[in-house]
C-alpha cells in the first residue's frame, strides 16, 4: 500500500465515520458508519475505484464484540503473549487484546481500507497494533493466541480457515472464534467458553441483538 494512497484511505475514513463507543465492549471505541451501502458507493465514488470489497471494517460485528468483552474480562488469557486477530476488519478484537496486555499483537485482513482503520483505531484507543494488509491462512508464525471473529458465513471461507486453526491449535496456540452462530459454524470442533446478548447493526443483522459466543476450538 503507497503512502498516497494509505493517506486517501485514512482522510476517507475519518470523513465518513463516527469515532463511537463499541456497544458491547464501551472500553472501546472505534470509527463506525452509519449505514453499510451508502458507504459502500460512497468509497467507490469518492475514490474512482470499482469492485471493492464491502465495507466490513466499518461496523463491529456480533463475533467481534463477543471476543472483544471476553478478552477485556479475561486478560491472562493473551497476557504477553503474542496475539494475531485474524480477518481483522475494525482492529476490534486487536485492540481488545492490546488493551488487556497481550504483546505483540498484528491484526490482519486483505482490504486496504481495513488496514488504514486498524492503525486509525489502534491509535484511537492509545494502543500498539500491527495492521497487517495480507492473507496468512497456511501460515503458522509463532503466534500465541489467535482470534478469529464472524468468519464461517461462507462455506467455502469457514473451511478453510477452520482447517487452518484447527493446525494452529494442535501445536498448541489457543484459538478462539466470536460468531452468533452463523450457518458454516462447525459445532463439533469448538468449546462455547462465554455467551453475551450482543447490540449490532440492525442493517447488517436480522436482529437488533444477537446472541453471541466466543468458542474454543479444538486442535
Amino acid at each position: 500500500m503507497s503512502g498516497e494512497a494509505a493517506l486517501d484511505r485514512e482522510a476517507f475514513i475519518r470523513a465518513h465515520t463516527r469515532l463511537l463507543p463499541v456497544p458491547h465492549a464501551p472500553e472501546i471505541s472505534l470509527h463506525v458508519a452509519e449505514e453499510a451501502t451508502e458507504l459502500w458507493q460512497k468509497t467507490e465514488d469518492e475514490l474512482a475505484v470499482i469492485g471493492l470489497p464491502p465495507p466490513f471494517w466499518a461496523f463491529a460485528w456480533a463475533g467481534g464484540q463477543a471476543l472483544a468483552r471476553y478478552l477485556l474480562d479475561h486478560g491472562e488469557i493473551v497476557a504477553d503473549r503474542r496475539m494475531l486477530d485474524f480477518a481483522s476488519g475494525s482492529g476490534l478484537v486487536a485492540i481488545a487484546a492490546a488493551k488487556a496486555g497481550a504483546a505483540p499483537v498484528e491484526a490482519c485482513d486483505i482490504d486496504g481500507f481495513a488496514a488504514a482503520a486498524i492503525g486509525i483505531n489502534a491509535a484511537a484507543n492509545g494502543v500498539a497494533v500491527t495492521a497487517r494488509c495480507e492473507d496468512l491462512i497456511g501460515r503458522d508464525e509463532g503466534w500465541e493466541v489467535i482470534c478469529a471473529g464472524d468468519v464461517c458465513y461462507e462455506r467455502a471461507m469457514a473451511e478453510r480457515v477452520i482447517d487452518w486453526l484447527s493446525g494452529l491449535s494442535a501445536r498448541g496456540a489457543t484459538v478462539l472464534i466470536g460468531d452468533p452462530g452463523r450457518s458454516y459454524l462447525p459445532r463439533g470442533k469448538l468449546e462455547a467458553v462465554a455467551t453475551y446478548e450482543v447490540p449490532v447493526t440492525r442493517a447488517l443483522e436480522d436482529a437488533e441483538i444477537k446472541r453471541s459466543s466466543v468458542w474454543r476450538l479444538a486442535g
